[in-house]
């Protein structure tokens, strides 16, 4: 094999930092990557520009704007702080790597139906894997020619969705529901999506696609429970002010909490349909002490981890950062709700109860959660699966435990490029 034609050289361990102190740290996040997608599809499927600031630079959010600019459309990132999505009619033929971001695979199927041509959708090879089927047949059964029933898919677009009224198993995603609704102001008939199936993971994503919709234009009609209606119509372009991402602020908080330290994150909204937006009231559950004011969300640690029993089927994302902290707590802990993250960038539940166990602590997973004992921990290999998440769980111990090495903590890239150096930095002072 040539060097020109050498394979990668696996990343190395990352030492996790470990904490000798309380840490003491203001962390600036950037923007919301839900939020940033989101705003990129409207962008896509409004009339006029769209101007997205304090956006998300990350894998998934380039991979979004990739993906726009293969259908034609003009995405503007020059500007790290300032976004434009300039609308065209979407085209093919075109090829769209969705890497491991659920929001690419999901969201853009239906702005492919819209477009003139074959679109072909693949990724990397765990996002094939991930529950897209429920997604491909209610496209089918409102009129779009889809070749395949997960990655790789091709969507055969004719310029044009009639839409209608579909049902959809919702319950392995709620991002399967927010892929109909967000291109739905431009089918003929609008659309009707009734969700039949388990309960439905993660509404805030869901009220969030709604609240967004609406600002830009689209008549959305949520209140009738599990049933959303988009009427046909004409969005506009308009300028989006993104938001902190709460979720990635997880960690970051954490530490305060696993430290009796203190934290601030900025900018944090008063209000906010982020999942994330719930640390506030499960931190302070754990034993924080979390204060909400004009200059952002301030965590301090008061020396103590209490465990907790709680539900997280809406925030599901924060759980591998709080099991994290669980294993450090006083007492057991029960994480509830969360059965469809086994189909996330990898089984969290498995990966979780493995890693973690393997680091001293007891955990056990169930069909809907994990149940957490503490036991004293040790040092060792934190393996991340190449999941972003998992990489913070892992950061998080090593703050409280020495010798935790990531596996990999490249992954963070898909949401935080960032965040080795923020973290290192944090933990330094």
């Amino acid at each position: 094999m040539t060097a020109a034609t050498a394979a990668p050289s696996p990343p190395q361990p990352w030492p996790a930092p470990a904490a000798t102190a309380g840490v003491r740290a203001t962390v600036m996040l950037p923007g919301s990557k839900s939020m940033t997608a989101r705003a990129l599809v409207l962008g896509a499927v409004s009339h006029g520009p769209s101007t997205l600031r304090a956006p998300l630079r990350a894998r998934d959010t380039e991979l979004m704007a990739a993906g726009l600019r293969a259908l034609g459309i003009h995405v503007s990132t020059n500007d790290q702080k300032r976004w434009v999505v300039r609308p065209q009619p979407p085209r093919g033929p075109a090829n769209v790597q969705v890497g491991l971001a659920g929001t690419v695979m999901r969201f853009l199927p239906a702005v492919a139906a819209l477009a003139e041509g074959p679109v072909t959708f693949d990724g990397d090879p765990p996002a094939r894997s991930r529950p897209l089927g429920p997604l491909v047949a209610a496209l089918r059964a409102i009129g779009v020619q889809i070749d395949g029933d997960g990655l790789p898919l091709t969507v055969h677009g004719t310029g044009q969705v009639d839409g209608g009224e579909v049902t959809i198993d919702a319950s392995a995603s709620s991002q399967l529901v927010s892929g109909l609704l967000l291109a739905a102001p431009r089918f003929t008939r609008g659309i009707v999506v009734r969700h039949a199936g388990a309960r439905l993971p993660s509404r805030p994503h869901l009220q969030m696609t709604v609240q967004m919709l609406r600002a830009a234009g689209a008549a959305v009609d949520d209140t009738v429970a599990d049933m959303w209606a988009v009427q046909p119509g004409r969005l506009a372009g308009r300028g989006w002010d993104i938001e902190p991402d709460l979720s990635s602020a997880a960690p970051f908080l954490a530490a305060a909490l696993v430290t009796g330290g203190e934290v601030t994150v900025p900018r944090w909204p008063h209000s906010s349909t982020q999942a994330g937006d719930r640390l506030r009231g499960l931190l302070a559950r754990l034993g924080a002490e979390c204060i909400l004011s004009p200059t952002g969300l301030t965590v301090r640690g008061t020396g103590t981890i209490h465990g907790i029993d709680v539900d997280l089927s809406d925030a599901s994302e924060l759980t591998p950062v709080l099991a994290a902290a669980c294993t450090l707590a006083d007492s057991p802990s029960h994480l509830r709700g969360i059965a469809h993250i086994r189909g996330h960038e990898t089984d969290r539940l498995t990966a979780l109860s493995r890693e973690l166990s393997a680091l001293g602590a007891d955990v056990s997973d169930d069909a809907d959660g994990l149940t957490i004992r503490p036991r004293p921990l040790r040092g060792g290999l934190f393996h991340t699966y190449d999941d972003h998440r998992m990489a913070h769980a892992g950061a998080v111990i090593g703050l409280a435990v020495p010798g935790v090495r990531l596996s990999d903590v490249g992954c963070t890239a898909k949401t935080l490029p960032e965040f080795p150096a923020l973290w290192s930095s944090m933990v330094a002072g």
